[in-house]
C-alpha cells in the first residue's frame, strides 16, 4: 500500500504547486508574460525530452519523471491560454440572445486555438511513445485532457456554483459563455464515468508491479482530483480558496471590482422553470 500511497502524494502536491504557479505567473505584470512564456516553452521542449528519454523504461523512477513532464507541457497550454497567446478567433462576451447551436459555436470559438494545440501535443506524445513500455506522460496527458475538457461542457451546461475570481481580466469574457443551474444529466454522467475510471486505474495499479503500477497510480490520482474538482461545481465552496496564495491581494480586489463593472460578463443564470430547463435543449 505504501507504493500506492507515494505516488497519489507526489501527484497531488506536484498538481497543486504546478497549478498555483501557473497562476502566479499570470498574475504578474503583462509586460513579464512574452519571457514567461518563452522560458515555459524552453522547459516544454527539455519536458518533451525527458518523455521521449524515459519512454523504455519501466522503473518507478522513470514513471515519476514521465508524469512530471506531462504536467509542464500541460503547464504550458494553460499558461498561453490564460495569457492569451492561445484562445480562438473570438474574444467577445456572449450576446445574450444566444442560444442553443449559436452560443455552443461562440463559446468554441473562444479556446479552439488551445483545444487543438493540445490534441496535436498530446498526438506527438502519443507517436514518440507509441509501442513503448512507459506510456505514464501519454496516459497523464490524455487524462487531463479529457477531465478537462468534461469539466468545460459542465461548466457550459450549467452547474450549481463556479467561482471566477483567478480569471484573468483579460479573459473575463469568458465567463459570459457559463451557466449556473442546476445539474444536468451530463453532469450525472461525468461523475459517473470519473469514478469508475477511477476505480479502474486502482485496481490496475494494485495488481501492477514497478513503475507501471506507480503510473496507474499516479494516473489514478489525477482521476481522483479530476472527480474532486467537479464536486466542486455543485457544492457552495470555491475550490479557487486553496490557490489564493498564487494571486496577489490587489490582482483578488481588481477581480472582484471587474466583476461588480461588468455583469454582462458575469455567468448566466438559468431561472427557467424546472420542468422547462428539463426539456430545452440549449
Amino acid at each position: 500500500m505504501t507504493e500506492f500511497a507515494l505516488p497519489l502524494l507526489f501527484a497531488t502536491v506536484l498538481w497543486f504547486v504546478a497549478t498555483g504557479f501557473v497562476l502566479w505567473l499570470d498574475k504578474l505584470p503583462s509586460h513579464t508574460w512574452p519571457m514567461s512564456i518563452t522560458l515555459a516553452t524552453v522547459a516544454s521542449g527539455f519536458a518533451m525530452a525527458g518523455i521521449i528519454a524515459t519512454a523504455e523504461e519501466t522503473s518507478p523512477w522513470a514513471a515519476y519523471v514521465a508524469f512530471a513532464c506531462a504536467l509542464v507541457l500541460w503547464g504550458w497550454h494553460e499558461l498561453s491560454f490564460l495569457m492569451g497567446f492561445v484562445t480562438g478567433p473570438n474574444r467577445t462576451p456572449c450576446p445574450p440572445e444566444a442560444r442553443g447551436w449559436q452560443r455552443f459555436r461562440l463559446a468554441a470559438a473562444t479556446l479552439i486555438y488551445h483545444e487543438v494545440a493540445m490534441f496535436a501535443c498530446l498526438a506527438a506524445m502519443a507517436a514518440f511513445t507509441w509501442g513503448k513500455a512507459n506510456q505514464t506522460a501519454t496516459l497523464t496527458f490524455l487524462l487531463l485532457f479529457v477531465m478537462r475538457l468534461s469539466a468545460k461542457f459542465n461548466i457550459f451546461a450549467g452547474v450549481p456554483h463556479l467561482s471566477t475570481e483567478m480569471m484573468p481580466d483579460h479573459m473575463r469574457y469568458l465567463a459570459s459563455y457559463f451557466r449556473i443551474g442546476p445539474p444536468r444529466w451530463f453532469f450525472l454522467g461525468s461523475v459517473t464515468a470519473i469514478a469508475g475510471l477511477a476505480a479502474w486505474l486502482a485496481d490496475l495499479a494494485l495488481h501492477s508491479h514497478g513503475g507501471i503500477a506507480t503510473g496507474y497510480a499516479l494516473a489514478f490520482a489525477l482521476v481522483a482530483l479530476a472527480f474532486i474538482e467537479h464536486g466542486f461545481l455543485v457544492v457552495p465552496w470555491q475550490d479557487t480558496a486553496i490557490f489564493r496564495w498564487a494571486m496577489p491581494q490587489t490582482a483578488r480586489n481588481m477581480a472582484a471590482q471587474a466583476q461588480m463593472d461588468a455583469p454582462v460578463l458575469t455567468p448566466q443564470t438559468d431561472t427557467k422553470p424546472l420542468a422547462v430547463r428539463q426539456n430545452a435543449v440549449q
